[in-house]
């Protein structure tokens, strides 16, 4: 595959309601999105950073940064034989992981069509639909939490997940567990906790949750170790894995018993797939967590989640539960029992819809193999 071409926009796309978290509430998006053309083959990535730094270091304009200024330089006239290959000619570029991703991942897409496969079968994928949960932002009071729980149970989601933060935890999931006592219930951090509040943690212990997912520090494995060595509830560590070494060192060190794997954070569909290989070998089952994409995250989303070590619900959900209207043809739904449906079309399965993407289109970037060449 020659890449012909590379082409960075910017989108902007206005939430349908608040998403609040440990780390702040999000109103609307910045998204870059990358369109790779190989061999004259159209593909799609998505970069998940968000617009400021509380996830992780990356951000929508350090993103743009790092592809405009290094990964398409890169890139651009290259020949490679499969996406896979796209790492090693970016090694030299260290973190960023996000920006990286992105521009992989259309690779991916680019080769499937090629071969005229789906991206979920390019990539091993073995399963025809995926199980899908939801994540609830943190809500004003435990009654308007509840009441969301109750909404999105009905359309047939598989497992809540419950965004908490000091002073909205117990209290909230007490209330959810209440109404809802045999539910597949887990809670997710964003790191807002530190080890010293492991008693309070403690106290979670009693709601029989699915998991507690990233509680302490972004970027401390070990401590994670010491933390569940005292609670019962199981460990899933998100924003500390960034590839398969640090999957393995968290196993090793028993500071999980679950892991989320995210393509953005862990560098692309290749590094994703190491990860998950790292822990069906161990025994750890993993899901597909979510960063608010848009539909051609979402549908890489599905197809990584068909890998046999996907087995809980993860956090790929309906388009509409975010987007007015997604940027792709079909939206993606979730079936009522709370599956998604992997598409058998070539690529993602999902087309991109051109005119409502420039509508939405803020600023581009590209490079041309033939004005490199000139």
């Amino acid at each position: 595959m020659k890449i012909e071409s590379i082409t960075l926009r910017e989108v902007q796309m206005r939430l349908k309601a608040p998403f609040e978290t440990s780390f702040g509430v999000s109103h609307h998006r910045r998204i870059i999105l990358v369109e790779v053309i190989a061999d004259g083959v159209s593909g799609w990535g998505e970069v998940t950073a968000s617009e400021t730094p509380g996830y992780n270091s990356e951000t929508t304009d350090t993103a743009w940064h790092v592809i405009s200024d290094f990964v398409a330089p890169t890139l651009i006239g290259k020949t490679i034989d499969h996406a896979s290959d796209c790492p090693a000619l970016l090694a030299a570029i260290r973190g960023h992981e996000m920006a990286k991703s992105g521009v992989e991942n259309a690779l991916w897409d680019v080769e499937a069509h090629i071969k005229g496969i789906p991206l979920s079968k390019l990539l091993g994928g073995t399963l025809d639909e995926v199980a899908s949960g939801v994540s609830l932002g943190i809500r004003e009071n435990p009654p308007s939490l509840v009441r969301r729980v109750e909404e999105e149970l009905l359309s047939g989601y598989q497992r809540i997940k419950l965004k908490i933060k000091p002073g909205k935890d117990l209290d909230y999931v007490a209330a959810v567990r209440k109404q809802f006592p045999n539910i597949l219930l887990s809670v997710d951090a964003n790191s807002a906790y530190r080890l010293e509040d492991a008693a309070h943690l403690r106290e979670l212990d009693q709601y029989n949750l699915l998991m507690m997912e990233q509680p302490l520090n972004w970027d401390d494995i070990y401590a994670h170790s010491k933390l569940q060595s005292q609670i019962k509830t199981a460990i899933c560590l998100d924003e500390c894995i960034n590839n398969a070494r640090h999957a393995l060192t968290a196993i090793e060190l028993k500071a999980c018993r679950i892991i989320n794997i995210k393509l953005g954070r862990v560098g692309g569909h290749s590094e994703a797939r190491r990860v998950e290989e790292v822990c069906r070998t161990h025994s750890i089952p993993v899901w597909c967590g979510g960063m608010l994409e848009t539909g051609i995250g979402r549908a890489h989303n599905i197809a990584m989640s068909t890998l046999a070590g996907f087995t809980l619900p993860g956090d790929v959900s309906a388009s509409k539960r975010y987007w007015a209207e997604d940027i792709i043809e079909p939206e993606v739904e979730v079936t009522a029992k709370g599956t998604i449906l992997v598409p058998k079309k070539s690529g993602i399965g999902f087309a991109a819809c051109r005119d409502r993407i420039e509508k939405l289109t803020v600023r581009t970037n590209s490079w041309s193999s033939q004005l490199t060449a000139a």
